[in-house]
């Protein structure tokens, strides 16, 4: 983040067909944050467009507006000015009913530690995930062919508290792509991974992002990760650039 103005790098290029394909696309963001004296700009004119199955990797210091960016994107956070679009749809226009339908049946989201419900088994937490969008497995994924898809079918019944670190990620991974949504917004998800299983998520992440053609945006620090990427941007002092 920035406390003060000054000349902005190149936006990152747009592509002049990202309405007509969907996806995802953020038009000339600006995000403040606090008040008076304390007022900091946590996105400076930001653009970002996100084809439909591709994987795009942000990567920047701690502070520099990257979790701001995902909270733009995923209709957590409306910025003060700028857009973004979700399949040509602007979503930082509409309303807070509007907004978290948006969220529940549009967008995927995989957190650091896969943020799965303590209760529920690793099928349970697809069906809720459903059931929470309102809709029925025709309307989306089918919750038992994902988790085999994604290596968790032998695990269908057991609890977040009986599954490994890699293992939480892969269920939360298949929980967010379970309604079939247009973006899938990724927060460091292998924070609290070792090398090997780190590997293996973001190996899966990318595999889905193109077999499922969502648009993918994830942020990390973990730089060993980013071939597996079909894009790397970096973000510093709430600007990104190529």
């Amino acid at each position: 983040m920035t406390t003060g103005s000054s000349t902005s790098p190149r936006p990152v290029a747009r592509r002049a067909d990202a309405k007509e394909r969907g996806g995802l696309l953020v038009e000339g963001v600006t995000l403040t944050l606090g008040d008076g004296d304390a007022t900091v700009t946590a996105l400076d004119d930001v653009h970002l467009d996100v084809a439909p199955g591709e994987f795009v990797a942000i990567v920047g210091p701690s502070g520099s507006g990257k979790s701001s960016l995902l909270a733009v994107a995923g209709a957590l956070t409306t910025p003060d000015s700028g857009r973004v679009l979700l399949d040509g749809v602007d979503i930082s226009a509409a309303s807070p009913r509007e907004k978290a339908r948006h969220r529940r049946e549009r967008i995927g989201f995989v957190f650091q530690s896969g943020n799965l419900i303590p209760a529920l088994t690793s099928l349970d937490q697809l069906r809720f995930a459903l059931d929470v969008a309102g809709k029925r497995p025709g309307d989306g994924h089918d919750p038992r062919k994902l988790l085999e898809r994604v290596g968790m079918g032998h695990r269908a019944g057991h609890r977040p508290h009986q599954l490994s670190g890699g293992e939480r990620q892969r269920v939360g991974i298949a929980r967010a792509l379970v309604t079939r949504p247009a973006v899938l917004l990724v927060d460091e998800p292998t924070a609290a991974l070792d090398r090997a299983r780190s590997d293996d998520i973001v190996t899966l992440l990318a595999h889905e992002t193109h077999e499922s053609a969502v648009a993918t945006v994830m942020v990390t620090h973990d730089h060993d990760v980013l071939g597996h990427c079909d894009r790397v941007l970096s973000m510093v002092d709430g600007r990104l650039t190529e």
